[in-house]
C-alpha cells in the first residue's frame, strides 16, 4: 500500500495481512551480478523450498518483459526443475526466435529442410507457395535437400524471374554467412545475419505493439549465444530446451509476465529485474510520461501482492542493452518500499564479493541500511536536482563505484522521466544527431510538440520525449 500510495491520481486505501510473524510479512530485496547470475540465484532458492517441501505449484516467476524469461528457462532445464509459460509461449517457442534459430540452423546445416522453408519467404522477398511447392517436388524427385534443389531451380524457366532472383540473393547470402562460420564470433555472426537477412527491419518496420518486445527478444537471443563457444554448440542446446516439456498438470514453476499475473496468488513470488529502464520500463516512460510511470508503479504492486507469504525482488548489477554492458540502477519503487517491511538480505556473487556491496553507498547498503540515497532516478534526488538539466553524471560513492577503472554513467532525472508530455516546441530540429541513455545515438526524423520520432543506429525508430536526450 505505501508503495501505490505514491501514485497521484489514487484513491487512499490500506491491505492488511494475515501474517502473524512480522519478520514473515517482510519483502526480501537481494541484488545479482548479471541476468544469469539472478537466474541462478532465484534456482538455487526454488530448490531450497522444494526441498523443504513446498510445492513449485505455489511458486511463480513475475517479469516485466519476456525476454527476462529466456534465463530462467534454460536454468530450469539445466536443473531439472518443471516449468510452465503463463499467457505466452516459451522463450525459444515464440515466432520470432523460431524464424532466427531457422536462420542459423540452415547456416550451420544446409540440408535441414524444415528450417530453410520456415524463412524462405520471411521477410517477404517474392517466393510464394506455388514457388516452394515446385521446389518441394523437385527435392523429393532428386532426393536432395530443398537449397540443393533450389540452387538447381535458379538457372531454370521452372519459376518465375522474380522468385529465382530472390532464391539466387538468398542462397548466396547462406553461402555468405557460412564462410564466416569460423572467421567471426557466433553472436557477432547472429547479428548479421538477422540484419543482412532483413529480418530485424521487418520488425523495426513493425508498428504493431509487440514489435518491440520482438525485437527485445531477438537481442536477448543473441546475447544468450555467448555462452557457447560455437553456433553449433548453443543450436545443440537449443535442441535439448526445446525437447524438455513438462505436463501441464504436473508439479511446476510458473512463469510470466506481470500483465498476466492480475487476479493470480501464488505462495511464493519472485519478482526478478528491478532496475531503472526495465521496470519502470523505459519506453513507457518515454511515451507516457507521469501517466505512465503510474501505470508501472501498479504493476509493481500487482506484483507484490501476488504472494502470500513471500516476495522476493531483485535487480542486476548489470545489463547488456543493444551489444553493451551497462551498470543497472535499481529501480526507484524499492526507495518506495517502507523500511520496516524490507528484508535486505547480502548474497554471496558468483563473480566474488558481494552483491550488494557493488553499489558503494545506497539505501539498500547493508553497512547502513536506509540511511542513504544511491545515485538513481530517485523522486528526492531529482527534485534536488531539477534545475540542473536532464542528465548527471553518477558521483563517487554513488551507485555504480565499482574499483578500478570504469566510463562515466549517465543517468536521467527521476522528475523529468515523470513529468508529464504537455508543454511547448521542442529545442531540437529535425536531422539533428542526438544521444539517448539506452537507446544510444541517432537521427531525429519527426518532431510532434516536445516528442520526438528519432532512428537509433542500432535500436531502430523510437518515440521519445525531448528531456531524454542531448545534442551530439
Amino acid at each position: 500500500s505505501h508503495l501505490i500510495a505514491h501514485n497521484e491520481s489514487r484513491l487512499g486505501k490500506t491491505l492488511f495481512t494475515d501474517a502473524v510473524d512480522d519478520e514473515a510479512a517482510k519483502v526480501s530485496v537481494a541484488s545479482s551480478w548479471d541476468s544469469e547470475e539472478e537466474a541462478r540465484a532465484i534456482g538455487e532458492e526454488i530448490e531450497q523450498l522444494q526441498r523443504q517441501g513446498h510445492s513449485l505449484n505455489e511458486i511463480a516467476i513475475l517479469v516485466r518483459a519476456s525476454f527476462q524469461m529466456r534465463s530462467f528457462e534454460d536454468r530450469f532445464v539445466t536443473l531439472g526443475l518443471n516449468y510452465r509459460v503463463i499467457g505466452g509461449p516459451r522463450f525459444y517457442e515464440r515466432a520470432e526466435i523460431r524464424d532466427a534459430l531457422a536462420y542459423f540452423r540452415v547456416v550451420a546445416q544446409a540440408a535441414d529442410d524444415l528450417a530453410f522453408e520456415r524463412i524462405v519467404n520471411t521477410p517477404r522477398r517474392g517466393i510464394g507457395d506455388t514457388t516452394v511447392r515446385i521446389l518441394h517436388d523437385r527435392a523429393r524427385a532428386k532426393g536432395v535437400p530443398l537449397t540443393e534443389a533450389a540452387a538447381e531451380m535458379i538457372g531454370t524457366d521452372e519459376i518465375n524471374a522474380r522468385a529465382r532472383t530472390a532464391l539466387g540473393d538468398l542462397l548466396a547470402s547462406f553461402d555468405r554467412w557460412r564462410l564466416q562460420l569460423d572467421h567471426l564470433p557466433h553472436t557477432e555472426l547472429a547479428e548479421i545475419i538477422l540484419e543482412e537477412s532483413g529480418y530485424t527491419e521487418m520488425w523495426q518496420a513493425d508498428r504493431s505493439a509487440d514489435a518491440p518486445g520482438r525485437l527485445e527478444n531477438l537481442k536477448e537471443l543473441v546475447r544468450s549465444m555467448e555462452e557457447f563457444e560455437s553456433m553449433a554448440g548453443f543450436l545443440e542446446h537449443i535442441a535439448l530446451v526445446m525437447d524438455t516439456d513438462s505436463e501441464a498438470s504436473s508439479d511446476a514453476v510458473s512463469i510470466m509476465t506481470l500483465h498476466s499475473a492480475k487476479g493470480l496468488e501464488f505462495d511464493t513470488v519472485f519478482l526478478p529485474g528491478w532496475e531503472e529502464g526495465l521496470f519502470p520500463s523505459q519506453r513507457t516512460l518515454d511515451e507516457n510520461g507521469r501517466v505512465g510511470l503510474e501505470e508501472e508503479r501498479r504493476l509493481a504492486y500487482v506484483g507484490i501482492t501476488r504472494a502470500r507469504k513471500r516476495a522476493y525482488l531483485r535487480f542486476a548489477s548489470n545489463r547488456r542493452i543493444h551489444g553493451l554492458w551497462q551498470t543497472s540502477v535499481p529501480s526507484r519503487f524499492l526507495d518506495e518500499l517502507p523500511e520496516a517491511h524490507v528484508d535486505v538480505v547480502e548474497e554471496t556473487s558468483s563473480y566474488g564479493g558481494y552483491g550488494m556491496g557493488s553499489y558503494g553507498e545506497s539505501r539498500f547498503d547493508t553497512r547502513d541500511p536506509f540511511q542513504n540515497t544511491y545515485s538513481t532516478p530517485g523522486w528526492q534526488r531529482a527534485r534536488k536536482n531539477r534545475a540542473g538539466g536532464g542528465f548527471e553524471e553518477a558521483s563517487q560513492g554513488g551507485y555504480g563505484n565499482f574499483s578500478g577503472p570504469r566510463s562515466k554513467q549517465r543517468f536521467l532525472e527521476g522528475e523529468l522521466v515523470a513529468k508529464s508530455v504537455i508543454g511547448g516546441m521542442s529545442q531540437y530540429e529535425k536531422g539533428e544527431r542526438v544521444f539517448h541513455q539506452k537507446f544510444g545515438y541517432g537521427h531525429i526524423a519527426t518532431i510532434d510538440g516536445n516528442k520526438l520520432t528519432i532512428d537509433f543506429d542500432k535500436a531502430g525508430r523510437k518515440r521519445v520525449l525531448d528531456s531524454f536526450v542531448e545534442r551530439h
